[in-house]
């Protein structure tokens, strides 16, 4: 406020020059001005989804939400929809980039993802996957180095990490010393369906069950501050959330996990042509067919502009007046541009005769 009285004291006492200075601090302003495009208002960072908010809805047997996203127009639609946590999963590797595993995308590919994602959640707790072969080394240093960088050029809140092995509990052990918090991933383990022989649900006899149990466990002693169930059978994950203090995020884990978690396009029904079959999981449940109201907008949209009836006068709301259009005519007409004076007079009479 003493910033502002004393800058309009400023103003005031340089009387009309004083128009250059504020325009000149005007343009110093990076927030564009609402006149063709504008963003969403974002939230107060008091709002923010922490580790702390996470704990306490675990304590109060309050279900978490996630959702994976992996742009900015689906973040803002986490953050409107109040989501709690927004996962850039490497599952962008097939919902997005068109693969048949989440193996290919990369760690760049992935912080793409991540600094558009932060760009426009501005209220859940955000969480990046580690890319397949970008933590798997024998020495910490990789898991560490590639944590690092998912928050500090990812804009990331906390990392994900899938597996149980030695060397993976033991990277999640030195991520979360780094001060990185860490999200553990079992079950169903997408980076590892090479060794698991495709994408089949685990944890359907006893020994592969306990083992399940045996890994989370493992993941919440390293320090995790939340365990992902894939693909396990219902009583399995029940049986590990009981036997964790830290939530445990369900998909394709049936009822009784701490939370949930969908793939964005998976719950919104994009994915409707036969050949997204693939990459469409069976536990998903798609809240709506948004693939078919997107097919039939394009294909609307289409016939409109074969038509000519898109765009009409009210898709085309910017404006020259009477006065100028027949400026323009004339100096058109000057530069022997005859053509162009034509169409552009033609275009005035025809939006005239629509009014």
């Amino acid at each position: 406020m003493a910033f502002l009285a004393a800058f309009s004291s400023a103003i005031s006492s340089l009387g009309k020059p004083s128009f250059t200075l504020f325009r000149h601090f005007r343009c110093m302003n990076n927030v564009p001005e609402n006149t063709v495009y504008s963003g969403p208002v974002t939230h107060s960072p008091s709002q923010r989804v922490t580790l702390t908010h996470l704990r306490q809805k675990h304590r109060n047997g309050e279900p978490i939400t996630m959702v994976t996203a992996y742009d900015y127009p689906s973040a803002v639609h986490l953050d409107m929809a109040g989501i709690d946590v927004c996962l850039v999963g490497d599952s962008a590797s097939m919902v997005v980039h068109g693969h048949d595993t989440t193996l290919p995308i990369t760690l760049e590919e992935i912080l793409v993802h991540c600094r558009s994602v932060a760009r426009g959640a501005k209220r859940p707790l955000l969480v990046g996957d580690l890319p397949f072969g970008t933590y798997e080394s024998s020495s910490n240093q990789q898991a560490v180095g590639t944590a690092v960088r998912i928050l500090k050029e990812g804009g990331m809140d906390a990392i994900k990490l899938e597996g149980g092995s030695p060397s993976r509990i033991t990277a999640a052990k030195a991520i979360v010393e780094a001060g990185i918090a860490v999200m553990g991933h079992v079950g169903l383990t997408p980076q590892a369906i090479s060794v698991l022989g495709g994408f089949k649900p685990q944890g359907k006899n006893v020994a592969s069950a306990v083992k399940i149990v045996e890994i989370a466990l493992a993941l919440q002693e390293a320090g995790c501050f939340s365990v992902v169930l894939e693909c396990v059978p219902a009583p399995v994950a029940a049986a590990v959330t009981a036997a964790l203090q830290i939530p445990t995020i369900g998909i394709g884990a049936g009822p009784f996990c701490s939370g949930q978690v969908l793939v964005y396009h998976d719950l919104l029904g994009m994915l409707q042509h036969p050949l997204h079959a693939k990459v469409t999981p069976k536990f998903c449940k798609q809240f709506v067919q948004a693939g078919d109201v997107i097919n039939k907008a394009l294909v609307e949209y289409k016939e409109e502009v074969i038509k000519g009836s898109f765009p009409g006068p009210l898709q085309s709301p910017y404006k020259i007046s009477e006065r100028e259009a027949n400026d323009l005519f004339n100096e058109l007409q000057n530069l022997g541009l005859d053509k162009a004076a034509s169409a552009a007079s033609e275009a005035v009479k025809k939006f005239d005769a629509s009014k």
